[in-house]
């Protein structure tokens, strides 16, 4: 039987996890590439060839896999006519994901969603997901507190995060952070960072890397509950036994147009409604409204997304950087974060970065228009750190106000203070996450 030839497109995130668990090992399929999508992992893509390596990919692929960007997809397709085209990323609107199957369907090919059927991995340990309807909602804050919880609770938890494996992918295969130098064991960019960090700052231990059920495995030998802190607005990669879906009401509507968010809020058990503290009682209205069509029958949790800065009587009166989370700002469409917040909460003047960006920085501006005020922290690579640090010592200001979740210092040397913005979530009624979360150690961990 001939084999069907695949592309899959993806953004070195779900697409290794879709290859993983429905292609390799699979002889009815061959996988001629993975597609690495720009707008998603901004500055991975220029003069760059890498691989799926050969370690990772299984016998059926002793050469590897080629990664391409996306950009090169129609060319591929009509070369090696090619059969389906998988899509396998995530944060993309339905508008854009219909685009991608014209444009594929007008080249010869079929185009292919996989199910959750197919790529959920079952632990042995029971798992509480945190998912969204959008990158940026607040999922590492229900995250952390869940697991801060469940910890306080004398259950041994171990978190696992979708992966952001920039580097070398068989040194990335199963990572364990615990330690500041496990960070720098691993090579972690700024996005990988950003999400690992906070964890370690508490005295929390996450995993992370590219093959889920080894990642998995190796987890449960040291937790009685997994975390999984999903990325972006990505499906779980393991079957839950609670999953809370965060949802962002500074983006209303936004719950039903993009993928696979919507998937996860007709598959959540509760939806967090965060930042109820900086939202319109009108768009509040509007996410109830579409999440009564979604899923009338989820626990409905109102959170406050509570910000606090470091020494805030120093900021006040100020003229300020202020860098934001970079993925949130970018494909995450959002204009300001937690430091913009923190900003105008305490009487601080932002400084115009525009006139003042250089080399890398000035492509994210111009691709991604709705970045204005704030500087985004982008640190893919070690050119976009510097040209991020050239940028912020550029800017005539008295400070930076540091609003991603890592500590900017430790990476860039700058002329100017850093005063560091910190997040976490509070349930303002009930029911609350820790309501939600107690049913569920009464069901499986008592």
């Amino acid at each position: 039987m001939k084999k069907k030839s695949v592309i899959i497109i993806g953004a070195l995130g779900m697409d290794f996890h879709v290859f993983n668990t429905v292609f390799r090992d699979n002889e009815e399929y061959n996988v001629i590439a993975f597609t690495i999508a720009g707008e998603q992992n901004v500055g991975t893509t220029e003069n760059a060839e890498r691989k799926y390596p050969s370690e990772l990919a299984g016998v059926l692929y002793p050469n590897g896999i080629p990664m391409v960007p996306e950009t090169e997809l129609i060319s591929m397709i009509k070369k090696h006519n090619v059969d389906e085209v998988v899509f396998a990323y995530s944060d993309v609107s339905h508008e854009e994901v219909m685009h991608k199957a014209s444009r594929t369907l007008a080249a010869g090919a079929n185009y292919r969603l996989i199910s959750k059927r197919f790529t959920m991995i079952k632990a042995k340990k029971p798992v509480v997901a945190i998912c969204a309807v959008r990158t940026g909602c607040g999922k590492s804050q229900v995250s952390r507190a869940t697991y801060r919880y469940l910890k306080s609770k004398g259950h041994r938890v171990v978190a696992i995060r979708e992966p952001m494996p920039y580097g070398d992918l068989v040194e990335q295969e199963v990572m364990r952070f615990a330690t500041y130098e496990d960070l720098d064991k691993y090579k972690c960019t700024i996005e990988e960072r950003e999400e690992y960090e906070p964890y370690i700052e508490q005295g929390l231990v996450i995993y992370s890397g590219v093959d889920y059920e080894k990642i998995v495995r190796e987890a449960e030998k040291e937790a009685d509950v997994i975390v999984f802190d999903g990325g972006n607005n990505e499906i779980s990669f393991y079957v839950p036994d609670l999953q809370f879906v965060v949802v962002d009401p500074l983006r209303p509507g936004h719950e039903m147009k993009y993928h696979p968010g919507e998937v996860n809020a007709r598959l959540a058990d509760a939806f967090v409604i965060n930042k109820m503290n900086s939202a319109k009682p009108e768009n509040v209205a509007i996410v109830d409204k579409n999440l009564d069509e979604l899923n009338p029958k989820a626990m409905r949790i109102y959170t406050d997304s509570v910000v606090t800065v470091d020494n805030v009587k120093e900021i006040k009166g100020k003229r300020a950087i202020v860098v934001e989370d970079g993925p949130t700002l970018t494909h995450g469409n959002m204009a300001y974060g937690a430091g913009y917040i923190a900003a105008k909460n305490n009487d601080v003047t932002i400084v115009d970065p525009k006139p003042h960006i250089v080399g890398t920085m000035k492509k994210v501006f111009e691709e991604f228009p709705q970045i204005t005020e704030i500087v985004p922290a982008m640190g893919y690579n070690d050119e976009q750190i510097r040209d991020m640090q050239t940028t912020l010592n550029n800017i005539d200001a008295d400070i930076i106000i540091d609003g991603s979740p890592i500590d900017l210092a430790k990476l860039v040397k700058v002329n100017k203070p850093i005063y560091r913005v910190y997040y976490d979530i509070e349930s303002i009624q009930s029911p609350s996450i820790e309501d939600a979360l107690d049913k569920f150690i009464a069901k499986h961990l008592n």
